[in-house]
């Protein structure tokens, strides 16, 4: 007889570079999400400055199957270390809760969701007082809470709860002229499509600019059309000849997609060209410091594109280079004036806003330059390309390895005797910042 398939095994728990994830489950139940969402509740409450006057956690969750639940239940473990839960009354992007922790002046927030990983992922995000993902050490603390075995029971109770859209909303209304953004968009006659990929960001940009916005995938499903909530390319199929059909239509078009949790983004410009934030960041840094005139750096990950770095040098932008991970980025934005910071993933967020990643305020700032140029995405980018060391362009290729060996033989072969030339090309620059980064010349 075959032998019976080995039961999946759960993780450990060990908070990532934003949050806590793991299969549906088998890592994420609701016995070992409890116990984390009062840790990290009560380290929220221990960590606050001091002259924070508040007992209150929000909660949020996105459209995953048992998001909407597991909030709720997590509520009862805010009350268990003595905290008030405010929650959710539907799903929201997650830069939606950290909008209303600052706006509430809440200790911080909670959020029930797996980002833009594949459909049977969950997981869970945990916001500071600030308005972004706390740091790593303050995970490693909730980590040592559990690790401690410290027992508090849920308590049941009634949950507040609060309409987080309208909240948001208001709030994206007090940093962008959204009604001159329509007409400008009615004047440039530019259909803009947007994919929330079935995700919780799905009906914000029609609420704020409405029916110049043509949303499509904008339907709950926890499956996510059978692919990961991910603004990648191979994904975008839809949106892609979506945009290609309002350009052929005598109609210019520009498409934009958020990520299942809404705070990463990608475009697709009229000739349904897959624009990353590789491209986007420096079309960020160009309206922000020419346009708008705004004070301050530009922070990127050591991954972004130089692109990003020419363009800020040409307007006059000191530009601070950081390790992958958005959470270097909202340090950074903490600590100094910052302009614009953002990772090639998607992620990006603005000194003016949040230290957070926010794709709903991305689009509406990218939709801004449009007007303000006056012309489609695509001749924006290939002209301000042309203008800082001509084409630029991105891929990315993930390779995995049999096994943790192979990739720390690798890791050694590479810090000991990294190559000089790539495929004939001689490295000019080797880059350590995070791993190793490889500047050819020519």
């Amino acid at each position: 007889m075959p032998s019976a398939p080995l039961p999946l095994l759960a993780a450990p728990i060990s908070f990532g570079t934003d949050g806590w994830r793991g299969i549906l489950g088998v890592d994420i139940t609701l016995e070992r999400l409890l116990p984390v969402a009062a840790a990290a509740a009560a380290e929220l409450a221990h960590s606050a400055p001091a002259e924070l006057d508040s007992r209150t956690v929000v909660i949020g969750f996105d459209r995953r199957f048992l998001a909407p639940e597991f909030a709720a239940a997590i509520a009862a473990a805010v009350r268990g270390v003595g905290l008030e839960p405010l929650l959710a009354l539907e799903p929201l992007p997650t830069p939606a809760i950290s909008w209303v922790v600052v706006t509430r002046k809440a200790l911080g927030g909670l959020v029930i969701t797996a980002s833009h990983n594949p459909a049977e992922w969950l997981g869970l995000k945990i916001k500071g007082h600030f308005g972004g993902s706390v740091e790593a050490d303050f995970t490693a603390r909730v980590e040592q809470r559990l690790a401690a075995g410290a027992v508090t029971v849920p308590e049941v109770g009634e949950t507040a709860c609060f309409d987080g859209w309208s909240e948001y909303l208001t709030g994206l209304r007090s940093k962008i002229d959204v009604q001159a953004l329509r007409h400008g968009l009615e004047e440039m006659d530019l259909a803009v499509i947007v994919d929330p990929m079935h995700g919780s960001a799905a009906g914000g940009l029609p609420a704020l600019l409405g029916d110049v916005v043509q949303e499509i995938r904008s339907n709950r499903d926890p499956l996510f059309g059978g692919n990961p909530p991910e603004p990648l390319a191979p994904y975008l199929g839809e949106l892609i000849s979506t945009v290609k059909a309002a350009t052929a239509a005598a109609k210019s078009a520009v498409g934009i997609v958020f990520d299942g949790d809404g705070d990463r983004i990608a475009a697709i410009d009229e000739q349904g060209r897959y624009c990353s934030t590789q491209l986007l960041m420096p079309l960020f840094i160009d309206h922000l410091a020419r346009a708008r005139k705004l004070p301050g750096k530009v922070v990127k990950t050591v991954s972004g594109s130089d692109l990003m770095q020419l363009v800020a040098e040409d307007l006059g932008r000191e530009v601070l280079e950081m390790p992958v991970g958005f959470k270097y980025i909202a340090s950074e934005m903490l600590s100094s004036e910052v302009l614009v910071g953002g990772e090639e993933s998607g992620g990006v967020g603005f000194g003016m806003h949040l230290p957070e990643r926010d794709a709903p305020f991305a689009a509406l700032l990218l939709l801004e330059a449009l007007v303000e140029g006056g012309k489609p995405l695509g001749v924006r980018l290939d002209e301000l390309q042309n203008r800082c060391g001509g084409p630029s362009y991105y891929n990315r290729l993930d390779l995995r390895l049999k096994d943790m060996a192979s990739r720390l033989r690798l890791e050694k072969q590479l810090a000991e005797a990294p190559p000089s030339e790539v495929a004939g090309v001689v490295v000019q620059e080797f880059v350590r910042t995070d791993g190793l980064k490889l500047r050819l010349g020519p």
